[in-house]
């Protein structure tokens, strides 16, 4: 298959899941839409859609005014049935195309978070096979709401944390795609004031559970690239 990985930001890129493309057998691509340029193919190329995160949020518009071309985009998509997985902010805005709230939760949720999978997740081509409850890296200030008609999939007390849309799409919160270089990354640039946390404490966490992290995030993306590949 021909994979389009969309990513917003250069530390937020297709991290283990281009691992997991690659061992799938699929050609991935990235494509920097923040940056104004053309999808190196035509949209209709691709036989799947992976749509990652960034620093900014669905309802900043005015400041990035691409994300108004990324909403139709997605919607484009949807509508196609084209398989999509987005995570975090992508997960955000395919909820947004869905016509689903998104909003600020009242405190970032930074660091690493125990998920427990719904009922509804035991059904689920992506999420079947994956551990019922597991300790997940989380980096955000804004939460998605439920789209109409589709199926919760994991969540924790402080929001819901993945859908699935119709037969094609699925949304993540957490982040599954991350390696320890881009959350190092993440750890130099944030600052206190926006992510106030004990960094010495969380890298020490990082360190501990990223490698079975790691694995997990290739293992989810390799379930919905299986699901992309037969139609599921």
């Amino acid at each position: 298959m021909r994979v389009l990985s969309i990513v917003h930001q250069e530390d937020a890129a297709s991290g283990v899941f281009a691992d997991a493309a690659a061992e799938h057998g699929d050609e991935l691509t990235e494509w920097s839409i923040s940056d104004g340029a053309r999808p190196p193919r035509p949209l209709e190329s691709y036989d799947a859609v992976l749509v990652f995160g960034g620093a900014m949020h669905v309802d900043q518009e005015n400041r990035h005014h691409w994300l108004r071309n990324e909403d139709e985009l997605l919607r484009g998509l949807l509508d196609r049935r084209v398989p999509v997985l987005g995570v975090c902010l992508g997960a955000q805005l395919i909820a947004k195309a869905l016509r689903a709230r998104v909003g600020p939760l009242a405190r970032p949720q930074i660091g690493w978070f125990d998920v427990e999978q719904t009922p509804e997740a035991a059904d689920d081509p992506v999420f079947a096979d994956l551990p019922r409850r597991f300790s997940s890296f989380q980096w955000h200030s804004y939460a998605f709401d439920l789209p109409a008609n589709a199926v919760p999939l994991a969540r924790d007390p402080v929001c819901l944390q993945a859908y699935r849309a119709g037969e094609s799409a699925w949304g993540i919160q957490f982040h599954a795609e991350v390696t320890k270089e881009s959350v190092d990354d993440w750890f130099r640039s944030s600052k206190p004031p926006d992510a106030p946390l004990d960094l010495d404490a969380l890298r020490q966490e990082t360190e501990e559970k990223i490698a079975g992290w790691n694995e997990f995030g290739k293992r989810l993306c390799g379930r919905f690239l299986d699901a992309a590949s037969s139609g599921a």
